[in-house]
């Protein structure tokens, strides 16, 4: 199930454009925000295992 971001796709049609289109538009932006969320999740868990590892080794 595609997941889209309603008021982007209610705006796209106000503006006009064809409801497929719309639809298209909404579901891409929402996987793209889903996409970059999720890169931002992975930068963050690698930046905590680095500074993790980095301690451990200028510590002991």
């Amino acid at each position: 199930m595609a997941i889209m971001l309603s008021k982007t796709y209610d705006a796209l049609k106000e503006a006009g454009a064809p409801d497929k289109k719309a639809l298209a538009a909404a579901e891409e932006i929402a996987n793209l925000h889903s996409r970059l969320l999720r890169l931002e999740v992975m930068a963050g868990i690698n930046i905590t295992l680095s500074v993790a590892i980095a301690l451990k080794l200028f510590t002991d």
